[in-house]
């Protein structure tokens, strides 16, 4: 059955691998993962991570999503999973300080999964191919974001992505998400900008294609140079990706 399916997202190459056995762990201050109820009809909206006033939430999850979230990674080609991982969906809810820095949300849900669905990954390396985010000789059209802009981006759709907050990470991680390939960002650009990149999506295309498939709106490559200044480069090279050796599909208790 084919579903529609909107995506709200916020968040998502460091590589912190957690000691998941650590008592002095960061933990959320209250936390529940559960099953996804059934989705009524054929929509199935999937929230991939928001954290708004101390409450960190994801709704019709799979596993492959929490490890992106909690390890920075922005493809499930960074990772080698169970067949399950990719059906089985779950809905979290976790409470922290409103000003809790991602990087330390990243650690605690890295705890919760360990401790909640037993999971146990190990780190590898593998060669892949991917598109390359890179500033363009100085010619960068972004805007830093103006303090008190909320950190939450909302909901993105492919081929339009605008938020008057939103860092780097997010950014590659909705590309990779929405263009179904990796992309890795090599601008060294930190803290939030202002985004409004609108560009024609074309899943035919070959990966790395920069032309534009479509008259009213030019291709990712050309959008992202024209509206961002910054670049996209074809590349292959070696990725750190994750293992998964164990994980449950049903939580423990709450």
């Amino acid at each position: 059955m084919r579903r529609n399916v909107s995506i709200a997202t916020m968040i998502a190459l460091c590589f912190p691998l957690s000691a998941f056995q650590d008592k002095n762990a960061a933990r959320f201050e209250v936390a529940t993962v559960k099953l996804s109820p059934p989705p009524d009809g054929n929509s199935l909206n999937i929230n991939l991570g928001t954290f708004r006033n101390g409450r960190l939430t994801f709704n019709n999850v799979t596993l492959n999503d929490l490890i992106k979230f909690a390890y920075e990674l922005v493809s499930d080609n960074q990772m080698t999973v169970p067949a399950w991982t990719g059906m089985v969906r779950f809905d979290v809810e976790a409470l922290a300080a409103p000003d809790t820095p991602m990087p330390q949300l990243h650690l605690m849900t890295q705890t919760l999964l360990a401790e909640r669905l037993h999971l146990v990954l190990r780190r590898d390396e593998k060669v892949l191919r991917y598109l390359a985010l890179v500033s363009d000789k100085g010619r960068s059209k972004l805007k830093p974001a103006q303090p008190g802009d909320g950190p939450n981006p909302g909901l993105q759709v492919r081929g339009r992505i605008v938020s008057s907050q939103m860092p780097m990470s997010v950014l590659v991680s909705l590309l990779s998400r929405f263009e179904r390939q990796i992309v890795v960002d090599f601008t060294g650009l930190s803290g939030g900008y202002e985004f409004k990149l609108e560009w024609a999506p074309d899943l035919d295309l070959p990966a790395g294609d920069p032309s534009v498939p479509a008259p009213d709106r030019p291709g990712l490559f050309a959008a992202v140079q024209e509206q961002l200044g910054l670049k996209l480069e074809s590349r292959r090279g070696p990725l750190p990706v994750l293992v998964v050796e164990q994980a449950s599909r049903t939580p423990e208790v709450n």
